[in-house]
């Protein structure tokens, strides 16, 4: 059985896409997302991406990190959806429900209300997540924010600086943190400008990441270094950050269609419905 993808980024940010919605697809689990998302073996990618019927929303969205981990939300897969569909569409993902719709500059995506409680992050035990009272050798610290998945942002000098490669598995993976975490290693650069680099739980370090750049710009807001709409800039290009009066974080941001192919579904250990 031969299944169509299409391949797709957003700032650099690469998914493979399936597309499940009219024709159901045969079992993915963690080992064959994996082996799709390898890019030595199989097509290669930051993020699989499976769209799916939804009895709540225009489609189901489902994200499997290339290690094979399923993950609630990805902003810039989110666009890259929107782009697919081309029009203004509601997603179900294990996040809740979003939206997406065309905008003059790539597509908006409206990522819901950011969360700061200590159980919604979710941490091991009860601490202040607005500024954590732990460091790892130089980043210390952290703001906490869940923007559909976790993140730790760290405020540094020069995010470049940082030996991300190192540092990034290390704090994933650190107990204080139960579902893992992405960390986000920022620079205010003006009241309206970040700059960030992002080490992504169970992906490693990406060219760019949507939900760490609204968690990152939230962070900025809530601790009065940025005013409420920022552009955070990537490894991979820029994103717009709006965070609205009524709590909802806009992004808005470019996304790219790069080619369409086949694979041979039993090659990758995915077995027919």
């Amino acid at each position: 059985m031969r299944i169509d993808f299409t391949k797709m980024h957003g700032l650099g940010n690469d998914f493979v896409v399936l597309d499940g919605r009219a024709t159901a697809l045969p079992a993915i689990d963690a080992t064959s997302a994996a082996a799709l998302a390898n890019r030595h073996t199989g097509i290669g990618c930051d993020q699989l991406v499976v769209l799916e019927p939804s009895a709540i929303a225009d489609l189901r969205m489902r994200i499997f990190n290339a290690d094979g981990s399923e993950v609630e939300a990805c902003g810039n897969a989110t666009r890259a959806v929107g782009l697919l569909i081309g029009t203004a569409a509601s997603i179900e993902t294990l996040a809740g429900i979003i939206h997406a719709s065309p905008a003059d500059s790539g597509i908006t995506v409206e990522m819901g209300k950011p969360r700061f409680d200590w159980d919604a992050i979710p941490l091991a035990f009860a601490m202040d997540t607005q500024a954590m009272p732990v460091a790892w050798e130089e980043l210390a610290n952290p703001i906490a924010v869940n923007v559909g998945n976790p993140h730790a942002i760290f405020f540094v000098d020069d995010p470049y600086a940082v030996d991300m490669a190192r540092l990034g598995p290390l704090i994933e993976n650190d107990a204080i943190f139960p579902a893992r975490i992405n960390v986000n290693v920022a620079a205010v650069t003006a009241r309206d400008a970040i700059t960030l680099r992002v080490w992504e739980r169970g992906a490693g370090l990406t060219l760019a990441c949507g939900t760490g750049a609204c968690a990152t710009a939230i962070g900025a807001m809530k601790r009065g270094l940025v005013d409420r709409r920022v552009t955070v800039t990537l490894p991979g290009g820029p994103l717009e950050i709006c965070w609205r009066e009524d709590g909802e974080i806009l992004m808005t941001g470019p996304a790219t269609q790069s080619f369409r192919g086949s694979f041979d579904a039993a090659a990758y250990g995915m077995i027919p419905a």
